[in-house]
């Protein structure tokens, strides 16, 4: 397809940012988190970048068993565990661990009758209030699956709410503390977030996500403060150009108007590509790398851009959605999301191009 947009996956900004993580927890075994397809970036296309991690961390148990077949060996996490008592003996076949943060999974775990016992990480809720056992609750439930012929291994684990906050992480770290008392097991407990609160944090296990990917898990320190690389940059060219005249409209429901004369590039880029519909007028885009204006309505193929800053703009200039000299934090904060959902929402229909990187036989 000859549509110029197309996703340039970096693959060595990848690999930098993995011994990042790696180098601000060190003596603690890294599991990158790679669910949603590897934060969309294609989970196949950015595992030879991942060789250095000691594991992957992931949601979908189709993905986990592709890459056992693929021949990956080391450590994969579930990290919502199994859905249904039927997913357990293939999860046991494939030598795969599991989170186990309710009853209900440690019911189905003692019932169960497998090939081989599991790696088991037990979730305690430390104030998400989203998944995990309450805190009075981790002892026993330990007790119960140490005794199970279907646990082989025991861990520990939580997710902080509030770590990328200055006073967010003593209260939870004193309830899982408090939980874990007593309890010979080891930890899991930073996300990207934690990982740069090491220190602060500790724990056997760290579960890097967004900062493997370039982005940032703090809302005021840049992901390049924190020595961070885009890993996609998203890139496409200008297909027209349009000269509006003053009080012209532009786009769907002329959100934009023009105060004065000036060129209007045409990017071929939309909402279809997951390029975020509800980004305003002023979101940031680069043509020939220099920052620019969003006018008008992002539409399902295309976005509109004032050229006013670029008069050496034609048909064919370099444009950038996001990445390399555009940060995707920048691009989502100017529309009201994260870049965790840019990111995860690019579209198949995006030609994607990984560089560093050998023949891969799987798309994921």
């Amino acid at each position: 397809m000859a549509r110029p947009l197309h996703a340039q996956i970096n693959l060595s900004a990848l690999c930098a940012n993995l011994a990042r993580a790696r180098a601000a927890a060190p003596g603690a075994k890294v599991l990158a988190v790679v669910k949603a397809n590897a934060y969309g970036h294609g989970l196949a296309r950015v595992l030879p970048a991942l060789a250095d991690a000691d594991g992957l961390a992931l949601v979908e148990l189709d993905a986990a068993c592709l890459l056992r077949e693929q021949l990956y060996t080391r450590r994969i996490l579930l990290i919502e565990g199994y859905f249904e008592e039927r997913e357990l003996p293939e999860i046991s076949q494939r030598r795969l661990a599991t989170v186990v943060h309710s009853e209900d999974q440690a019911a189905m775990l003692e019932r169960a009758t497998l090939p081989r016992p599991l790696e088991v990480f037990v979730k305690v809720n430390t104030g998400m209030n989203r998944l995990g056992f309450s805190p009075s609750a981790v002892a026993g439930v330990c007790e119960r699956l140490g005794r199970s012929p279907s646990v082989a291994a025991i861990r520990l684990m939580t997710h902080l709410a509030r770590a990328d906050e200055d006073d967010g992480i003593a209260e939870p770290l004193a309830v899982f503390e408090s939980a874990c008392r007593g309890l010979p097991y080891p930890r899991s407990i930073a996300n990207s977030a934690g990982v740069f609160r090491y220190a602060e944090i500790g724990g056997e296990f760290v579960r890097p996500g967004i900062m493997l990917w370039g982005a940032t898990p703090f809302p005021y320190d840049t992901a390049e403060m924190l020595g961070l690389r885009p890993v996609m940059t998203l890139r496409s060219e200008i297909i027209a150009i349009q000269t509006l005249r003053a009080n012209d409209g532009v786009g769907y429901g002329a959100s934009y108007t023009a105060s004065q004369p000036h060129r209007l590039g045409v990017v071929a880029c939309g909402y279809a590509d997951g390029y975020p519909r509800h980004a305003p007028n002023g979101t940031p885009v680069l043509v020939c790398g220099r920052k620019v204006r969003m006018a008008g309505r992002v539409s399902m193929d295309l976005i509109t851009v004032d050229l006013t800053d670029v008069p050496e703009a034609r048909v064919g200039s370099p444009v950038v959605l996001w990445g390399e000299g555009l940060p995707v934090d920048d691009v989502a904060a100017a529309a009201s999301t994260v870049g965790y959902e840019l990111l995860c929402a690019l579209a198949p229909r995006v030609r994607v191009v990984a560089t560093d990187v050998g023949p891969i036989d799987l798309e994921l």
